[in-house]
């Protein structure tokens, strides 16, 4: 009994309606960036419709495998917080031109080498977590929050800036009634229902949308009710020397930016990652790139956009995202039921996720309330790095004229601006004592 007094809310096992729905509430929160990138490098590479349907199957199946692992944790794998698992979009653009020129088995060779590589330099990369202090994480949260709040703007006004009805006044007013329905139901709610403020919203939203003719189920009926992913299933991978050095390129940025997203998270939750824990988070990334590799899908990484939820509902359990995992598991196996999810309308998704990516900046502003200003170069540390990150949101082609490799890193304003962080406060601050936040003793048992 005083072992269960004592163990922290992320190992807390909800009942199993509970853990359904808000495990439901996450899938719902991220699945729009899960399927981007199969429907960017597919279109990208002139696959079929039926290749495309394939890979989003493949891509969610993965995706659920790599949540599970990531959650509940698996030999020395797994950070075991609330983390959902998504395709990496820094990863986007390499494999677009490796595909090109050496097709999928190309881009599933370069994938699984570099999952092995992320996972052997995992407990050499988590070392790096004593350059993470308060002001650094905080930075980093923020950077993390402000970086998506476009997604959730470009979901609000419909999704495709290239579209004659962009930004059009009833899309916007959709994510607007979207956003107040989640307010209230989290405002005028306490307990189970407040916590699902963003799942009644989206819901709602999409029934309200519906009437006015801005939601498709056409995809519905055309989906087949059984899809079954088998490994290479686009042929054995091939190898090519420059394609695994940009995607072991590409894996170094995504171990960066997973450290950012799990420290986050561990400031959320009022649990502080250790060295052991990132390690364990690294490996997981690494091994599930390695699975993405060969269930024809793509690298894996923490995925930041569901940050915010956890922070908006204040549900630690990692159950819940353990049941988010098995929801994906599901949905790549039934295109059907995929279907009915892929048919919410993005504005509704964008005004739900005003709120979801606005809590993650919160969030970092809560840490750096935390840090002391006066007498420190801390400010200087924070300003930077924010305009950094802020670059490409900005002028996104900022970079084109850099070397490929750097634009790899510096593409991702969270990953530019989390670099920066870490490198002013070394040079201003130094690094002479670690982390606190980073290696804090534990106050529960886990």
């Amino acid at each position: 009994m005083q072992n269960n007094q004592l163990k922290h809310p992320v190992d807390e096992m909800l009942p199993l309606g509970q853990l359904f729905t808000y495990g439901l509430q996450h899938v719902l929160a991220m699945y729009a960036g899960a399927v981007a990138v199969p429907l960017i490098v597919a279109n990208a590479l002139g696959l079929s419709q039926e290749q495309l349907i394939y890979l989003i199957n493949a891509d969610l199946f993965t995706c659920g495998l790599a949540t599970l692992i990531q959650t509940l944790g698996f030999w020395n794998m797994g950070i075991r917080i609330p983390v959902i698992q998504g395709v990496t979009f820094a990863a986007v653009t390499p494999m677009i031109i490796i595909g090109k020129t050496h097709g999928l088995t190309g881009i599933y060779g370069a994938v699984i080498v570099a999952g092995i590589v992320t996972y052997l330099m995992s407990p050499y990369f988590s070392r790096l977590i004593r350059f993470f202090p308060p002001v650094v994480t905080g930075t980093i949260i923020t950077v993390i929050g402000v970086t998506l709040m476009p997604v959730a703007v470009r979901w609000a006004a419909g999704g495709n800036p290239a579209a004659k009805d962009f930004a059009a006044f009833p899309y916007i007013c959709m994510a607007l009634v979207t956003l107040v329905i989640v307010l209230f139901f989290y405002r005028k709610f306490t307990g189970f229902l407040s916590n699902i403020a963003v799942l009644l919203g989206l819901i709602c939203g999409t029934v309200i949308a519906y009437f006015f003719g801005m939601v498709n189920f056409s995809q519905v009926s055309t989906a087949a009710w059984l899809g079954v992913t088998t490994p290479f299933a686009f042929g054995m991978p091939t190898f090519d020397l420059a394609s695994i050095a940009a995607m072991v390129l590409v894996m170094l940025v995504v171990m960066t930016e997973t450290t950012g997203d799990c420290i986050a998270i561990g400031e959320i939750i009022d649990k502080p990652v250790t060295q052991q824990d990132l390690t364990r988070g690294l490996r997981a990334d690494g091994f599930s790139t390695i699975l993405g590799g060969v269930l024809n899908s793509f690298p894996y990484t923490a995925f930041a956009q569901n940050v915010g939820l956890v922070g908006l509902t204040r549900v630690k359990s990692r159950f819940v995202v353990a049941a988010a995992g098995a929801i994906l598991v599901i949905l790549g196996l039934f295109p059907k039921v995929a279907a009915v999810i892929a048919a919410i309308p993005n504005p509704v998704l964008g005004g739900a996720g005003i709120a979801m990516f606005g809590m993650v900046a919160a969030s970092g502003i809560k840490t750096l309330s935390k840090v002391s200003f006066d007498g420190t170069h801390n400010i200087m540390v924070v300003a930077i790095s924010l305009g950094v990150g802020m670059i490409t949101l900005a002028v996104p082609n900022f970079y084109h004229n850099f070397p490929s490799w750097a634009q790899v890193i510096l593409h991702s304003g969270i990953t530019a601006g989390s670099v920066t962080a870490i490198l002013l406060n070394a040079v201003l601050n130094g690094t002479d004592k670690p982390a606190e936040a980073a290696i804090g003793k534990q106050e529960y048992i886990g």
